[in-house]
């Protein structure tokens, strides 16, 4: 029996450790954002909070796959030619948990661009980015099933490629598209557009940090043959997605944090917001400055412009800015 090298193995095995590690550690990430999320939001939606517990249990369902995979090989395949030969089972379950949770994610992102830029032709790109994503990591999970040794991987590059680069382009179009919706929406008013400002920078950091990892996965994947040194953003590339929505949707209620002094009421990420600049203390008669952010919202509004509430359809809507109100009153004068 031939020795496998040292040095081959490392690169097989440590790559894949260190992903598992990563993938690992960010499940507890989305366990304690899905925690908050319920604790916080129980007046969402009822399709949102169940989307929410899908990504969950997929997301656990990847986890225990990770664990076993790197069980199998390690435990009870140890020192035998199968642990760096032959593919361990629950790899090949990692292409289609990804896509799983990728793609109805990055599909609602689509809907919430449709509703926030009133574009169809958009939306329709990054839905179809999706679902050829969805289709490539079906796929790979049938490809890897059949060729089913480490020597064999490249045999279905071509069903990896559309699995990620799908993956990746939609995320870059999704990204794109909310920071040129949300910067065309500048009033010219600094209380609205520091608002602006502080949604774009959320939006690059959740949705760029994704399109990296499907980048720098496929790259690797292509350019490192031999190795898993995909792995290592590979198995935590789900866990990316799950996160970025949960905080964007968790953002809603620490908004303030992000703006220094200013207090913010109700939904400001995804619903009506009205908010109170503190200043410390005021003379008699004098109120501080009172910005209205009207539409910063996803809830449906009637032609008189009252809010309906339809089960406080709190993620329904997209973002709009249409009204900045700032007044200061003039205190009162006194006769002598």
């Amino acid at each position: 029996m031939s020795r496998v090298p040292t040095d081959s193995v490392q690169l097989l095995f440590g790559p894949m450790l260190i992903g598992t590690f990563f993938s690992t550690i960010l499940y507890g990430l989305v366990f304690g954002q899905a925690f908050i999320y319920y604790q916080t939001y129980k007046r969402d939606s009822t399709w949102i909070r169940y989307f929410i517990l899908y990504l969950v249990i997929c997301e656990t369902l990847a986890t225990g796959f990770d664990i076993g995979m790197m069980y199998e090989p390690l435990v009870l395949r140890y020192a035998t030619p199968h642990a760096t030969t032959i593919l361990p089972i629950m790899l090949v379950a990692d292409p289609i948990m990804t896509v799983f949770i990728s793609t109805p994610v990055q599909l609602f992102m689509g809907w919430r661009i449709k509703t926030l830029s009133g574009s169809r032709l958009l939306p329709a790109i990054i839905c179809a980015l999706a679902l050829s994503s969805l289709v490539g990591g079906i796929s790979t999970t049938v490809a890897a099933s059949i060729f089913h040794e480490f020597a064999q991987e490249h045999q279905y590059d071509g069903a990896v490629v559309t699995w990620l680069a799908s993956s990746a382009a939609a995320d870059i179009c999704i990204t794109g598209c909310l920071v040129w919706s949300l910067h065309k929406r500048r009033t010219g008013y600094s209380a609205t557009d520091d608002l602006l400002n502080k949604l774009i920078r959320l939006t690059l950091q959740t949705g760029a940090i994704t399109a990296i990892s499907a980048t720098l996965d496929v790259v690797l994947f292509l350019a490192a043959p031999g190795t898993s040194l995909n792995f290592i953003s590979d198995f935590s590339l789900s866990k990316l997605y799950t996160n970025s929505l949960l905080s964007t949707l968790n953002a809603r209620a620490g908004w303030n944090n992000l703006t220094g002094d200013q207090l913010y009421r109700d939904n400001v990420l995804f619903g009506e917001a009205t908010f109170v600049a503190s200043g410390g203390n005021h003379p008699a008669g004098e109120r501080s400055n009172v910005y209205s952010v009207a539409a910063l919202e996803l809830q449906n509004r009637s032609d008189n412009g009252v809010a309906r509430d339809h089960g406080r359809r709190d993620i329904e809507s997209g973002i709009s800015i249409t009204k900045v109100v700032e007044f200061e009153e003039i205190p009162p004068v006194t006769r002598d």
